[in-house]
């Protein structure tokens, strides 16, 4: 037990005196502050940058030395960083292909995407000192594409949380507010990107991971359905995890440039560099001209309420789509609440085996997985107990719901479960417009679904400890494996935002994720809405996306980032 500390101990101080050193090692020009050049460099989006160096009016090591002066100062404010590739890469920099779709563009990595050289740690101790012998597939295409990897970003342990904090890094804070988490497990991302150390890069999502982080720090995703963006090769927390398959998709400074690459990925035929990747081409999307859109939204999980922040953003939404002609219904589908359910039996199917495997004594567990981990751990009998108390005593049959069957599951018992998401997607399918299925909705179906991405704006550091019973506004369109997109709408108010007096918790879940809920300590804090298109229909959800940017804007009230 204590030499597996000390080697735990250790590990955490060699890495990061490693990352502290490459950083410490750049040339002079990276720890300068930013010119008037590179503020306006780092205001372009990137497709102008890409035309410039595909003309040669601007070089791939001027943009990368922007980007990565940025990043160092991103880093300070927030502790985003993992990998700091950023020297190796102005050699890749000098080589890169300038007649690509992403030419000079540097492009920022979730920690678990591998390049050639450095660790895949995942915040694990365990994993350090363990580089890559190979480029994974997607990284080979964005160098094919022209694009430069320069580093990678921060990750919460076991990648299951909201919160980005390992013993090997550290804590990751929000860009907007000190004390703030960015989000999980793409937070490093979503920081570091909302400060414009980046203006794309790369994230992963079994249950929100790189829309939650878009929420709590203000920038823009689509979360892809599952065969449609490389993601093989990649080191992950529980391998061969079928049940709710994760995903690769890409975060933005804005949504611009999310399709600029996009588009740029599939112009590099992703399908020829990940076998898993199906044979789609992006497809040309245009909304329906001769008939209003019809929105649904689901306006409550019936778990955790939408904040009065989030609930504004949402509501902002659809009285401008209203105001220009758009139809806004309530959503009629099968329970969300059934959905988180399900998920959360699947996610946690091992017991958590694979999650606690690598973790070394002492190893510091995100607070939530901690909970997780040990509920299950007990015997089932004491769960049953402890799920009848929650309905009968405390007559609060949703936390009852959740607990009773969250045991590590046989064989039988987990493809019954899978057999369980099968139904309840057949269900979910129902609720689309145009669709040939018993029970349809026809020409009453919606063409969207609008929601918030989580309950709450940014939660507090810690804030995480309720843990998996608070995703379930992002991990049901995991679990149905629909295409998801988040934007910024708007911020954290201090006065129009409290808490309203008359406000009485539903749950324990509810109770305990509102007392996190404090409109003037998250004032500025952004607030995001979610977008959802069916399975493979990113390309609908971005022009969705960009329907409700449009109109915002018209109406004054388009969403404003972090200036340089």
């Amino acid at each position: 037990m204590l030499l597996s500390y000390l080697a735990h101990h250790r590990a955490c101080l060699d890495k990061r005196r490693e990352r502290d050193e490459r950083i410490a090692s750049l040339p002079q020009a990276y720890h300068e502050p930013l010119s008037p050049q590179d503020k306006r460099l780092l205001s372009q989006p990137i497709s102008s940058i890409i035309h410039a160096v595909q003309t040669s009016s601007l070089l791939p090591i001027d943009v990368l030395r922007a980007y990565g002066k940025r990043t160092i100062q991103a880093q300070a404010q927030t502790n985003c960083l993992t990998e700091v590739m950023i020297s190796e890469a102005e050699n890749w920099a000098h080589a890169a292909i300038r007649s690509g779709p992403l030419a000079g563009v540097p492009v920022s990595l979730k920690d678990m995407i591998t390049v050639k050289g450095y660790d895949s740690s995942l915040g694990y101790s365990a994993f350090i000192n363990a580089p890559a012998p190979n480029d994974g597939p997607l990284v080979r295409l964005l160098r094919d594409a022209g694009a430069i990897p320069y580093v990678k970003t921060n990750v919460p342990l076991t990648l299951y949380s909201y919160e980005t904090t390992n013993d090997v890094f550290g804590i990751t804070e929000n860009p907007h507010k000190k004390g703030y988490s960015p989000g999980g497990s793409s937070g490093g991302e979503g920081a570091l990107i909302a400060l414009g150390g980046s203006r794309i890069g790369v994230g992963t999502d079994i249950a929100g991971s790189v829309r939650v982080p878009s929420h709590y720090s203000g920038v823009y995703t689509i979360k892809s359905s599952t065969q449609r963006f490389p993601k093989t090769g990649s080191a992950g927390s529980i391998p061969g995890h079928d049940g709710i398959v994760g995903v690769h998709s890409p975060i933005a400074k804005t949504l611009e440039d999310l399709e600029t690459f996009w588009r740029a990925v599939f112009q590099m035929k992703s399908w020829e560099y990940d076998h898993t990747v199906v044979n789609i081409p992006w497809r040309k999307v245009e909304l329906p001209l001769d008939r209003p859109i019809r929105w649904g939204v689901l306006w409550d999980d019936g778990v955790i309420a939408p904040s009065p922040a989030c609930l504004r953003a949402l509501k902002m939404v659809t009285e401008v789509l209203a105001k220009h002609g758009h139809e806004i219904v309530t959503l009629n589908s099968p329970s969300p609440y059934e959905g988180l359910q399900i998920a959360s039996q699947i996610l946690f199917a091992d017991g958590g085996k694979f999650l606690s495997k690598p973790i070394r004594t002492f190893e510091t567990i995100p607070a939530g997985i901690v909970r997780a981990l040990r509920a299950l751990k007990l015997p089932r009998f004491v769960m049953k107990i402890y799920a009848w108390y929650l309905r009968y005593i405390r007559r609060d049959p949703v936390y009852a719901g959740l607990v009773e069957n969250f045991h590590k599951k046989t064989v039988e018992e987990y493809y019954t479960v899978v057999g369980q998401r099968d139904d309840y997607r057949v269900r979910w399918f129902t609720v689309w417009r145009g669709v040939q299925a018993r029970d349809s909705s026809g020409d009453t179906g919606v063409d969207f679904i609008l929601t918030v991405p989580n309950a709450l704006p940014a939660v507090p550091q810690g804030g995480m400890r309720h843990g998996w019973k608070a995703c379930g506004y992002a991990v049901l369109f995991n679990l149905l494996d629909y295409s998801a997109g988040v934007m910024p709408i708007t911020q954290v108010n201090k006065i129009t935002d409290k808490l309203p007096p008359s406000f009485r918790a539903r749950n324990a879940i509810e109770r305990n994720n509102y007392h996190m809920y404090d409109a003037e300590a998250m004032d500025g804090l952004p607030v995001g809405v979610q977008v959802v298109g069916r399975r493979l229909d990113e390309e609908r959800v971005l022009e969705g996306m960009k329907l409700i940017r449009g109109l915002m804007a018209d109406a004054g009230l388009a969403y404003q980032g972090i200036s340089l």
